[in-house]
Protein backbone atom coordinates (compact mmCIF):
# COMPACT_ATOMS: atom_id res chain seq x y z
CA UNK A 1 0.00 0.00 0.00
CA UNK A 2 1.72 3.40 -1.16
CA UNK A 3 2.29 5.88 1.92
CA UNK A 4 0.24 8.89 2.02
CA UNK A 5 2.39 12.07 1.48
CA UNK A 6 1.82 15.45 2.91
CA UNK A 7 2.79 18.90 1.95
CA UNK A 8 2.56 22.00 3.61
CA UNK A 9 1.02 25.00 1.84
CA UNK A 10 0.65 28.87 2.65
CA UNK A 11 -3.05 29.36 1.50
CA UNK A 12 -2.49 33.45 1.06
CA UNK A 13 0.62 32.95 -1.55
CA UNK A 14 0.99 29.29 -2.22
CA UNK A 15 4.43 28.35 -1.39
CA UNK A 16 5.42 24.92 -0.43
CA UNK A 17 7.45 23.72 2.93
CA UNK A 18 8.61 20.57 3.81
CA UNK A 19 7.19 20.98 7.47
CA UNK A 20 5.09 23.32 9.14
CA UNK A 21 5.99 26.73 10.56
CA UNK A 22 4.04 29.43 11.60
CA UNK A 23 5.26 32.59 9.29
CA UNK A 24 5.52 31.96 5.94
CA UNK A 25 8.58 33.03 4.34
CA UNK A 26 7.80 34.00 1.47
CA UNK A 27 4.88 36.72 1.80
CA UNK A 28 5.75 37.13 5.78
CA UNK A 29 2.58 36.45 7.10
CA UNK A 30 1.10 34.61 10.18
CA UNK A 31 -0.35 31.11 10.70
CA UNK A 32 -1.45 30.56 7.22
CA UNK A 33 0.60 27.51 6.26
CA UNK A 34 -1.81 24.20 5.93
CA UNK A 35 -1.29 20.36 5.79
CA UNK A 36 -2.75 18.98 2.65
CA UNK A 37 -2.19 15.28 1.88
CA UNK A 38 -0.84 14.29 -1.66
CA UNK A 39 -2.38 11.43 -2.90
CA UNK A 40 0.05 8.53 -3.71
CA UNK A 41 0.73 8.31 -7.75
CA UNK A 42 -0.81 4.91 -9.53
CA UNK A 43 0.76 3.27 -11.95
CA UNK A 44 3.72 4.19 -14.25
CA UNK A 45 5.75 7.26 -12.78
CA UNK A 46 5.39 8.88 -16.07
CA UNK A 47 2.03 8.32 -16.83
CA UNK A 48 0.62 11.96 -16.89
CA UNK A 49 2.82 12.58 -18.93
CA UNK A 50 2.26 9.68 -21.46
CA UNK A 51 -0.74 11.06 -22.75
CA UNK A 52 0.65 14.28 -24.42
CA UNK A 53 3.53 12.47 -26.29
CA UNK A 54 3.87 13.67 -30.16
CA UNK A 55 1.14 15.75 -30.17
CA UNK A 56 1.26 19.08 -32.14
CA UNK A 57 0.53 21.19 -29.02
CA UNK A 58 3.78 19.98 -27.09
CA UNK A 59 5.96 20.76 -29.80
CA UNK A 60 8.23 23.64 -29.88
CA UNK A 61 7.19 26.30 -32.21
CA UNK A 62 8.57 29.88 -33.28
CA UNK A 63 6.16 32.44 -31.85
CA UNK A 64 5.74 33.90 -34.96
CA UNK A 65 4.77 30.22 -36.77
CA UNK A 66 1.98 30.11 -34.46
CA UNK A 67 -1.73 29.88 -36.24
CA UNK A 68 -3.46 32.16 -34.28
CA UNK A 69 -7.98 31.57 -34.75
CA UNK A 70 -10.60 34.19 -33.95
CA UNK A 71 -12.29 32.79 -31.08
CA UNK A 72 -15.78 33.99 -30.90
CA UNK A 73 -17.16 35.13 -27.34
CA UNK A 74 -20.17 34.01 -25.98
CA UNK A 75 -22.73 37.35 -25.20
CA UNK A 76 -23.98 36.68 -21.71
CA UNK A 77 -27.22 38.85 -22.41
CA UNK A 78 -25.49 41.46 -19.95
CA UNK A 79 -24.15 43.95 -21.58
CA UNK A 80 -22.42 44.96 -17.81
CA UNK A 81 -21.23 41.68 -17.26
CA UNK A 82 -19.69 41.55 -21.01
CA UNK A 83 -17.99 44.73 -19.95
CA UNK A 84 -16.13 43.40 -16.64
CA UNK A 85 -15.85 39.84 -18.64
CA UNK A 86 -13.64 41.98 -21.50
CA UNK A 87 -16.60 41.77 -24.63
CA UNK A 88 -17.98 38.16 -23.57
CA UNK A 89 -17.60 35.19 -22.22
CA UNK A 90 -14.36 33.06 -23.66
CA UNK A 91 -14.83 29.43 -25.11
CA UNK A 92 -12.19 27.71 -22.98
CA UNK A 93 -11.70 29.63 -19.61
CA UNK A 94 -12.28 29.23 -15.76
CA UNK A 95 -14.14 32.41 -14.76
CA UNK A 96 -14.44 32.70 -10.67
CA UNK A 97 -17.12 34.73 -9.54
CA UNK A 98 -16.86 36.05 -5.64
CA UNK A 99 -18.91 37.54 -3.40
CA UNK A 100 -20.95 38.38 0.28
CA UNK A 101 -23.89 35.98 0.96
CA UNK A 102 -26.84 37.27 -0.49
CA UNK A 103 -25.02 39.48 -2.92
CA UNK A 104 -26.54 37.81 -6.01
CA UNK A 105 -24.07 35.69 -7.34
CA UNK A 106 -26.78 32.51 -7.56
CA UNK A 107 -29.44 35.31 -8.95
CA UNK A 108 -27.26 36.38 -11.52
CA UNK A 109 -25.91 33.10 -12.78
CA UNK A 110 -29.06 31.54 -12.91
CA UNK A 111 -30.49 34.19 -14.85
CA UNK A 112 -27.80 34.48 -17.24
CA UNK A 113 -27.64 30.14 -17.88
CA UNK A 114 -31.50 30.55 -18.25
CA UNK A 115 -31.17 32.98 -21.27
CA UNK A 116 -27.94 31.25 -22.68
CA UNK A 117 -30.02 28.18 -22.64
CA UNK A 118 -32.47 29.09 -25.33
CA UNK A 119 -29.17 29.65 -27.41
CA UNK A 120 -26.96 26.60 -26.07
CA UNK A 121 -26.37 23.83 -24.70
CA UNK A 122 -26.00 24.45 -20.58
CA UNK A 123 -25.35 22.82 -17.56
CA UNK A 124 -26.04 24.26 -13.88
CA UNK A 125 -24.39 21.75 -11.12
CA UNK A 126 -25.66 22.80 -7.21
CA UNK A 127 -24.03 21.84 -4.40
CA UNK A 128 -25.40 23.99 -2.23
CA UNK A 129 -28.82 24.04 -2.98
CA UNK A 130 -31.26 21.22 -3.78
CA UNK A 131 -32.85 21.12 -7.54
CA UNK A 132 -35.95 22.18 -6.05
CA UNK A 133 -34.93 25.58 -4.35
CA UNK A 134 -33.28 26.75 -7.74
CA UNK A 135 -36.39 25.87 -8.99
CA UNK A 136 -38.58 27.85 -6.85
CA UNK A 137 -36.13 30.63 -7.47
CA UNK A 138 -35.99 30.86 -11.09
CA UNK A 139 -40.36 30.64 -10.37
CA UNK A 140 -40.29 33.43 -8.29
CA UNK A 141 -37.97 35.57 -10.64
CA UNK A 142 -40.08 33.94 -13.89
CA UNK A 143 -37.26 32.82 -15.42
CA UNK A 144 -37.97 30.55 -18.70
CA UNK A 145 -37.19 27.41 -17.29
CA UNK A 146 -38.06 24.83 -19.73
CA UNK A 147 -34.29 24.53 -20.99
CA UNK A 148 -31.87 24.57 -18.36
CA UNK A 149 -30.25 21.67 -17.42
CA UNK A 150 -29.94 21.25 -14.01
CA UNK A 151 -27.32 18.88 -11.66
CA UNK A 152 -26.95 18.02 -8.00
CA UNK A 153 -23.24 17.24 -7.32
CA UNK A 154 -20.32 17.58 -5.15
CA UNK A 155 -18.24 14.93 -6.58
CA UNK A 156 -15.37 16.68 -9.37
CA UNK A 157 -15.15 13.43 -11.24
CA UNK A 158 -18.57 12.50 -11.38
CA UNK A 159 -19.26 16.21 -12.43
CA UNK A 160 -16.86 16.05 -15.64
CA UNK A 161 -17.96 12.33 -16.33
CA UNK A 162 -21.27 13.90 -17.09
CA UNK A 163 -20.03 17.05 -18.82
CA UNK A 164 -18.63 14.62 -21.43
CA UNK A 165 -22.21 13.22 -22.28
CA UNK A 166 -23.94 16.65 -22.17
CA UNK A 167 -20.85 18.64 -24.06
CA UNK A 168 -22.29 22.03 -22.38
CA UNK A 169 -20.93 25.24 -23.68
CA UNK A 170 -21.17 26.61 -20.56
CA UNK A 171 -21.15 25.60 -17.27
CA UNK A 172 -21.97 26.91 -13.79
CA UNK A 173 -20.58 25.41 -10.41
CA UNK A 174 -22.26 26.57 -7.24
CA UNK A 175 -19.80 26.66 -5.28
CA UNK A 176 -16.79 25.62 -5.64
CA UNK A 177 -15.81 25.17 -1.80
CA UNK A 178 -18.17 22.46 -1.62
CA UNK A 179 -16.58 20.57 -4.28
CA UNK A 180 -14.33 17.36 -3.62
CA UNK A 181 -11.90 15.67 -4.74
CA UNK A 182 -11.83 11.27 -4.58
CA UNK A 183 -8.24 11.28 -4.51
CA UNK A 184 -7.90 13.94 -1.74
CA UNK A 185 -8.12 12.97 1.76
CA UNK A 186 -9.79 16.02 3.44
CA UNK A 187 -12.92 17.68 3.89
CA UNK A 188 -14.58 19.49 1.26
CA UNK A 189 -13.23 22.81 1.66
CA UNK A 190 -10.30 22.67 2.81
CA UNK A 191 -7.29 24.26 1.28
CA UNK A 192 -6.62 20.74 -0.58
CA UNK A 193 -9.55 20.05 -2.18
CA UNK A 194 -10.31 23.47 -3.70
CA UNK A 195 -7.15 23.77 -4.84
CA UNK A 196 -7.53 20.19 -6.74
CA UNK A 197 -11.12 20.74 -7.41
CA UNK A 198 -10.18 24.08 -9.34
CA UNK A 199 -7.17 22.53 -10.71
CA UNK A 200 -9.50 19.75 -12.67
CA UNK A 201 -12.11 21.74 -13.78
CA UNK A 202 -9.95 24.35 -15.12
CA UNK A 203 -8.18 21.62 -16.97
CA UNK A 204 -11.60 19.99 -18.07
CA UNK A 205 -12.24 23.57 -19.75
CA UNK A 206 -9.26 23.95 -20.97
CA UNK A 207 -9.79 20.51 -22.74
CA UNK A 208 -13.16 20.38 -23.95
CA UNK A 209 -13.70 23.81 -24.95
CA UNK A 210 -16.33 24.48 -22.22
CA UNK A 211 -16.87 27.79 -19.93
CA UNK A 212 -16.74 27.38 -16.76
CA UNK A 213 -18.55 29.93 -14.24
CA UNK A 214 -16.80 28.94 -10.31
CA UNK A 215 -18.97 30.58 -7.84
CA UNK A 216 -16.70 31.47 -4.59
CA UNK A 217 -16.53 32.42 -1.08
CA UNK A 218 -15.39 35.62 0.70
CA UNK A 219 -13.90 36.29 3.61
CA UNK A 220 -15.06 38.50 6.20
CA UNK A 221 -12.84 41.26 4.96
CA UNK A 222 -14.02 41.19 1.21
CA UNK A 223 -11.14 38.82 -0.22
CA UNK A 224 -11.75 35.25 -1.80
CA UNK A 225 -11.39 32.28 0.40
CA UNK A 226 -9.26 29.63 -0.37
CA UNK A 227 -5.68 28.96 -1.42
CA UNK A 228 -4.21 31.88 -2.94
CA UNK A 229 -3.06 29.67 -6.22
CA UNK A 230 -7.11 29.68 -6.84
CA UNK A 231 -6.80 33.14 -8.14
CA UNK A 232 -3.48 31.95 -10.14
CA UNK A 233 -5.01 28.80 -11.98
CA UNK A 234 -8.35 30.62 -13.27
CA UNK A 235 -8.44 33.08 -16.29
CA UNK A 236 -10.77 35.57 -14.79
CA UNK A 237 -11.96 36.73 -11.19
CA UNK A 238 -14.45 39.13 -10.88
CA UNK A 239 -15.79 39.80 -7.20
CA UNK A 240 -19.99 41.01 -7.14
CA UNK A 241 -19.89 43.70 -4.06
CA UNK A 242 -23.20 45.20 -2.34
CA UNK A 243 -24.01 46.00 0.85
CA UNK A 244 -27.32 44.66 2.99
CA UNK A 245 -28.77 47.86 2.97
CA UNK A 246 -28.10 48.80 -0.69
CA UNK A 247 -30.17 47.33 -3.83
CA UNK A 248 -27.34 47.97 -6.02
CA UNK A 249 -24.50 45.92 -6.94
CA UNK A 250 -21.07 46.15 -8.04
CA UNK A 251 -19.50 43.90 -10.66
CA UNK A 252 -15.41 44.08 -10.31
CA UNK A 253 -13.10 42.14 -12.42
CA UNK A 254 -9.51 41.81 -10.59
CA UNK A 255 -7.45 39.37 -12.71
CA UNK A 256 -8.56 38.67 -16.57
CA UNK A 257 -6.62 37.33 -19.06
CA UNK A 258 -9.09 38.20 -21.72
CA UNK A 259 -9.69 42.08 -21.09
CA UNK A 260 -9.03 44.82 -19.08
CA UNK A 261 -8.42 44.69 -15.19
CA UNK A 262 -10.50 47.26 -12.78
CA UNK A 263 -13.51 47.18 -15.22
CA UNK A 264 -16.97 48.09 -13.38
CA UNK A 265 -20.31 46.76 -14.15
CA UNK A 266 -23.67 48.04 -11.81
CA UNK A 267 -26.51 45.98 -11.36
CA UNK A 268 -29.39 46.79 -9.13
CA UNK A 269 -31.75 43.63 -7.07
CA UNK A 270 -35.16 43.85 -8.27
CA UNK A 271 -37.74 41.40 -7.24
CA UNK A 272 -37.29 40.09 -10.42
CA UNK A 273 -33.54 39.56 -10.03
CA UNK A 274 -30.76 41.76 -11.04
CA UNK A 275 -31.28 44.25 -13.72
CA UNK A 276 -28.13 46.04 -15.23
CA UNK A 277 -28.12 49.86 -14.88
CA UNK A 278 -26.98 51.35 -17.90
CA UNK A 279 -26.36 54.72 -16.52
CA UNK A 280 -24.55 54.77 -13.26
CA UNK A 281 -23.49 57.85 -12.87
CA UNK A 282 -27.29 58.87 -12.14
CA UNK A 283 -27.35 56.90 -9.52
CA UNK A 284 -24.06 58.62 -7.27
CA UNK A 285 -25.81 62.28 -8.59
CA UNK A 286 -29.23 61.91 -6.85
CA UNK A 287 -28.35 65.09 -5.06
CA UNK A 288 -30.85 67.59 -3.26
CA UNK A 289 -32.26 70.71 -4.44
CA UNK A 290 -30.86 72.85 -1.65
CA UNK A 291 -27.28 73.82 -1.97
CA UNK A 292 -24.73 72.00 0.80
CA UNK A 293 -21.26 72.88 1.45
CA UNK A 294 -18.57 69.95 1.52
CA UNK A 295 -20.08 69.13 -1.37
CA UNK A 296 -18.56 68.60 -4.90
CA UNK A 297 -19.03 65.96 -7.93
CA UNK A 298 -16.27 64.36 -9.09
CA UNK A 299 -15.47 62.65 -12.42
CA UNK A 300 -13.41 59.35 -12.25
CA UNK A 301 -12.09 56.64 -14.29
CA UNK A 302 -13.24 53.10 -13.63
CA UNK A 303 -12.20 50.65 -16.48
CA UNK A 304 -13.00 51.98 -19.75
CA UNK A 305 -15.85 54.70 -18.85
CA UNK A 306 -15.70 57.68 -16.59
CA UNK A 307 -18.44 57.84 -13.40
CA UNK A 308 -19.64 60.68 -11.54
CA UNK A 309 -19.72 60.76 -8.36
CA UNK A 310 -20.51 62.67 -5.33
CA UNK A 311 -17.89 63.50 -2.83
CA UNK A 312 -18.65 65.02 0.48
CA UNK A 313 -16.80 66.34 3.41
CA UNK A 314 -17.06 67.78 6.97
CA UNK A 315 -14.78 69.80 8.85
CA UNK A 316 -15.62 70.43 12.47
CA UNK A 317 -13.40 71.64 15.48
CA UNK A 318 -12.32 69.00 17.08
CA UNK A 319 -12.21 68.28 21.36
CA UNK A 320 -9.87 65.22 21.27
CA UNK A 321 -5.74 66.20 21.58
CA UNK A 322 -5.57 63.74 18.30
CA UNK A 323 -7.92 64.82 15.77
CA UNK A 324 -9.84 62.06 13.87
CA UNK A 325 -9.52 61.37 10.30
CA UNK A 326 -12.42 59.43 8.71
CA UNK A 327 -12.41 58.33 5.09
CA UNK A 328 -15.19 56.07 3.20
CA UNK A 329 -14.86 55.23 -0.32
CA UNK A 330 -11.01 56.89 0.10
CA UNK A 331 -7.74 55.49 0.80
CA UNK A 332 -6.64 57.08 4.38
CA UNK A 333 -3.23 57.48 3.60
CA UNK A 334 -4.18 59.96 1.09
CA UNK A 335 -6.39 62.29 2.84
CA UNK A 336 -3.40 62.79 5.24
CA UNK A 337 -0.80 63.90 2.34
CA UNK A 338 -3.76 65.94 0.79
CA UNK A 339 -3.71 68.23 4.32
CA UNK A 340 -0.42 68.60 4.36
CA UNK A 341 -0.10 70.20 0.80
CA UNK A 342 -3.21 72.12 1.79
CA UNK A 343 -1.31 73.32 4.88
CA UNK A 344 1.26 74.09 3.18
CA UNK A 345 0.48 75.49 -0.29
CA UNK A 346 -2.98 76.15 0.63
CA UNK A 347 -2.22 78.06 3.85
CA UNK A 348 -5.12 76.55 5.63
CA UNK A 349 -4.52 74.71 9.05
CA UNK A 350 -6.59 71.82 10.04
CA UNK A 351 -4.58 70.46 12.52
CA UNK A 352 -7.15 71.26 15.29
CA UNK A 353 -9.94 70.06 13.40
CA UNK A 354 -12.19 66.75 12.65
CA UNK A 355 -12.38 65.43 9.04
CA UNK A 356 -14.59 62.85 7.47
CA UNK A 357 -14.77 62.17 4.09
CA UNK A 358 -17.55 59.90 2.43
CA UNK A 359 -17.85 59.03 -1.06
CA UNK A 360 -22.03 59.16 -1.89
CA UNK A 361 -23.28 55.31 -3.08
CA UNK A 362 -20.82 52.97 -1.61
CA UNK A 363 -18.26 53.15 -4.59
CA UNK A 364 -14.68 52.67 -3.46
CA UNK A 365 -12.56 55.58 -5.51
CA UNK A 366 -9.31 54.63 -6.41
CA UNK A 367 -8.42 57.04 -8.83
CA UNK A 368 -6.04 59.87 -8.45
CA UNK A 369 -7.89 62.12 -10.04
CA UNK A 370 -10.52 62.69 -7.21
CA UNK A 371 -7.43 64.00 -5.53
CA UNK A 372 -8.83 67.88 -6.47
CA UNK A 373 -12.12 67.17 -5.51
CA UNK A 374 -11.32 66.80 -2.38
CA UNK A 375 -9.24 69.60 -1.48
CA UNK A 376 -11.75 71.63 -2.93
CA UNK A 377 -14.28 70.21 -1.25
CA UNK A 378 -12.33 70.35 2.11
CA UNK A 379 -12.06 74.40 1.51
CA UNK A 380 -15.78 74.54 1.24
CA UNK A 381 -17.15 72.86 4.25
CA UNK A 382 -13.95 74.80 6.42
CA UNK A 383 -15.28 77.88 5.39
CA UNK A 384 -18.34 77.48 5.19
CA UNK A 385 -18.88 78.42 1.63
CA UNK A 386 -21.05 75.64 -0.62
CA UNK A 387 -19.73 75.22 -4.23
CA UNK A 388 -22.10 75.68 -7.43
CA UNK A 389 -24.53 73.04 -8.36
CA UNK A 390 -23.06 73.15 -11.82
CA UNK A 391 -19.43 72.54 -10.73
CA UNK A 392 -17.48 69.47 -11.41
CA UNK A 393 -13.83 68.89 -10.60
CA UNK A 394 -10.99 66.31 -11.29
CA UNK A 395 -7.25 66.05 -11.21
CA UNK A 396 -4.39 64.78 -9.26
CA UNK A 397 -2.36 67.23 -6.61
CA UNK A 398 1.29 66.72 -6.53
CA UNK A 399 3.42 67.44 -3.12
CA UNK A 400 4.77 70.56 -4.60
CA UNK A 401 1.11 71.70 -4.79
CA UNK A 402 0.91 71.50 -8.84
CA UNK A 403 -2.58 70.31 -10.42
CA UNK A 404 -1.34 67.31 -12.71
CA UNK A 405 -3.36 66.07 -15.59
CA UNK A 406 -5.26 62.24 -15.40
CA UNK A 407 -6.19 59.99 -18.26
CA UNK A 408 -8.98 60.34 -20.56
CA UNK A 409 -10.04 64.27 -19.94
CA UNK A 410 -11.78 64.81 -22.47
CA UNK A 411 -14.26 62.07 -22.21
CA UNK A 412 -14.50 63.23 -18.98
CA UNK A 413 -15.89 66.57 -19.66
CA UNK A 414 -17.95 65.11 -22.42
CA UNK A 415 -20.02 62.87 -19.82
CA UNK A 416 -20.19 65.82 -17.33
CA UNK A 417 -21.38 67.69 -20.50
CA UNK A 418 -24.01 64.81 -21.03
CA UNK A 419 -25.50 65.13 -17.38
CA UNK A 420 -25.97 69.11 -17.36
CA UNK A 421 -23.14 70.26 -15.74
CA UNK A 422 -21.58 73.66 -17.20
CA UNK A 423 -18.33 74.35 -15.23
CA UNK A 424 -15.51 72.42 -14.74
CA UNK A 425 -11.83 72.94 -13.21
CA UNK A 426 -9.38 70.45 -14.58
CA UNK A 427 -5.45 70.18 -15.03
CA UNK A 428 -3.89 73.07 -17.48
CA UNK A 429 -2.50 69.90 -19.29
CA UNK A 430 -6.48 68.49 -19.51
CA UNK A 431 -7.49 71.45 -21.01
CA UNK A 432 -9.45 70.51 -24.66
CA UNK A 433 -8.89 72.36 -27.66
CA UNK A 434 -12.51 72.91 -27.92
CA UNK A 435 -14.94 73.25 -24.68
CA UNK A 436 -18.07 70.82 -25.05
CA UNK A 437 -21.05 73.08 -26.09
CA UNK A 438 -22.28 75.24 -22.78
CA UNK A 439 -19.17 74.41 -20.76
CA UNK A 440 -16.77 77.19 -18.71
CA UNK A 441 -13.55 75.25 -18.53
CA UNK A 442 -10.81 76.22 -16.09
CA UNK A 443 -7.70 75.12 -15.97
CA UNK A 444 -5.27 75.50 -13.02
CA UNK A 445 -1.60 74.60 -13.26
CA UNK A 446 -1.12 74.90 -8.95
CA UNK A 447 -3.68 74.37 -5.87
CA UNK A 448 -3.45 78.27 -5.65
CA UNK A 449 -5.26 78.73 -9.02
CA UNK A 450 -7.52 76.25 -7.95
CA UNK A 451 -9.03 78.19 -4.86
CA UNK A 452 -8.41 81.01 -6.59
CA UNK A 453 -11.58 80.09 -9.09
CA UNK A 454 -13.63 79.41 -6.28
Amino acid sequence: MAKTKTAYVCNECGAEFPRWQGQCSECKEWNTVSEIRLAPAAGNRNSRFSGYAGTQDNQVQVLSEIALTDIPRLASGFRELDRVLGGGLVPGSAILIGGNPGAGKSTLLLQVMCGLARRMKTLYVTGEESLQQVAMRAQRLGLPNDQLRMLSETSVEQICHIAREERPAVMVIDSIQVMHVSDVQSAPGSVSQVREAAAQLTRFAKQQGVVILMVGHVTKDGTLAGPKVLEHCIDCSVLLDGGNDSRFRTLRSHKNRFGAVNELGVFAMTETGMKEVSNPSAIFLSRGEEQTTGSVVMVIWEGTRPLLVELQALVDYSQLANPRRVTVGLEHNRLALLLAVLHRHGGLQMADQDVFVNVVGGVRVEDTGADLALLLSLVSSFRDKPLPKELVVFGEVGLSGEIRPVASGQERLMEAAKHGFTRAIVPWANRPKQSPEGMEVIAVKKLDEALAAL
